[in-house]
């Protein structure tokens, strides 16, 4: 599809939901076949089942509001959770001999620039799904307001993705984003003043990706392509073990590192600080190499939006969005037939060259979780997959590339995890305390939120 970002626009319409059962049948009908004929998964399998299905049970019985809090280590997860409410859910609920109401579904909160990748088809689904978009990156009250009324009055429960993005790596959970926990507060908030007795919870859910069988030469045939784009020899050998392919991935990082580091110093004049190499610390001094360079990427693209570098990398990637998504989709263009053709060129040219300073953010976004000893201290097959695609990604981008057409490496099998509800509910007086006391409750709910999503990873 062509990139519609290069030309100025008006602004992004709220899609709003439209829930039509109908399509979310179909769906639910056609979803194993695409997931077999269409993806890399061959089996989903899920633990603890049956305290979502308890949930549902409550939540059909008036007693509870809750939203699923899903992990996001790729771009598969929604259809994964689609399958477990789908498949999973009434499977576990009918031998438990509990009766649900069907559908079995959750209304999702999708970030609104997907459908400038993905296609506007998919924002018309995401609508008839009774899903809600939301605009990373700055107060989109539309959307929030939309989320907000459905969480404490929709049909289904919520679901979101609070690490807001993607991270490639099925055993790091990215930091999470507050506005899960917010809200939480919104719906106790709306609860309370309506004179209702619901308690508000959130469901945290893990989902991780193995392969079927160990790809270890998809993994080094890719390494191998990697290699001759950058200029590297090639070091083929054979049988294809974690021993020989460390030391290629390594080699590969490094030069890519060094390739980075000069292209960013010498044309846009970007400094970064002196690190000492250690050769016994070789994997602490690619990570530390690795965070100064991110940080100068960001920065390329921060003083041509004027913004400051504050918060964490996650943080500034959707302040750079936001500033980009500004400069294209202008609110001086409701009304294009208004404006010159020169004025419209201009903006062109705008829209251009923001689309080419967010790119230096999508780097950031496809590295932001790599720490240099993923697979150091775990040399599996997943991890060394993860860790190649997403270097994969970067050369994608450089290219110019489809970062989102993946090459597929194998089989996988999805493993999700239902973790313990954790109540809003409880924490509310806190909340509602004081403006001090609203704050920390959002943060003190974030961080139990994040330790109980790492704690889903199966180690």
């Amino acid at each position: 599809m062509p990139d519609v970002t290069n030309q100025a626009q008006p602004p992004l319409e709220f899609i709003p939901p439209a829930f039509n059962p109908l399509v979310l049948r179909v769906i639910q009908l056609g979803l194993p076949s695409y997931l077999r004929w269409k993806t890399a998964i061959s089996q989903i399998e899920a633990d603890n089942v049956e305290v979502l299905v308890n949930l549902y049970r409550q939540f059909q019985e008036g007693k509870i509001r809750f939203l699923i809090a899903f992990r996001h280590p790729q771009a598969t997860d929604p259809l994964c959770l689609g399958y477990l409410l789908s498949q999973l859910v009434p499977r576990v609920a009918r031998q438990e001999g509990i009766s649900l109401q069907h559908p079995i579904h959750a209304h999702f909160i999708y970030d609104r620039g997907i459908t400038l990748w993905a296609g506007s088809q998919v924002g018309w689904i995401a609508s008839k799904l009774g899903a809600t978009p939301i605009q990373r990156g700055k107060a989109d009250w539309t959307g929030l307001r939309s989320a907000r009324d459905l969480f404490a009055n929709g049909r289904f429960p919520m679901a979101a993705a609070p690490e807001g993005a993607t991270n490639g790596l099925s055993e790091i959970v990215n930091p999470l984003e507050p506005g899960i926990a917010q809200m939480g507060f919104w719906c106790a908030e709306d609860l309370h003043k309506a004179g209702r007795d619901e308690q508000v919870l959130i469901v945290p859910i893990g989902i991780q990706y193995s392969y079927v069988a160990d790809p270890w030469g998809a993994i080094a045939n890719l390494l191998t392509k990697l290699e001759t784009y950058s200029g590297l020899p090639s070091t083929y050998s054979h049988p294809h073990l974690p021993s020989s392919l460390y030391p290629r991935l390594l080699s590969l990082a490094e030069r890519l590192l060094s390739l980075m580091e000069d292209f960013y110093t010498r044309f846009y004049h970007q400094k970064l600080p002196e690190i000492p190499a250690k050769s016994e610390e070789i994997n602490i001094f690619i990570a530390a190499r690795l965070n100064a360079l991110l940080n100068v990427v960001l920065q390329v693209a921060e003083q041509y939006f004027d913004l400051q570098p504050k918060g964490n990398f996650n943080d500034r990637c959707r302040r750079v969005e936001q500033a980009g998504w500004n400069y294209i989709f202008r609110e001086d263009y409701k009304d294009v037939k208004s404006l010159s053709s020169l004025e419209r060129d201009l903006g062109d040219r705008i829209a251009e060259e923001a689309n080419l300073r967010m790119w230096h953010m999508r780097l950031v976004e496809s590295l932001v979780a790599v720490t240099g000893n993923y697979v150091h201290e775990k040399p599996t097959a997943e991890r060394f997959a993860e860790t190649t695609l997403l270097i994969w990604d970067v050369v994608t981008r450089i290219r110019g590339g489809n970062p989102f057409q993946r090459p597929l490496l194998g089989k996988q099998k999805a493993k999700i995890t239902v973790g313990e509800p954790l109540s809003i509910s409880e924490r509310y007086l806190v909340y509602k305390g004081s403006r001090q006391g609203a704050r920390q409750a959002v943060a003190d709910f974030t961080k139990d939120l994040q330790r109980a999503m790492e704690d889903l990873i199966v180690k």
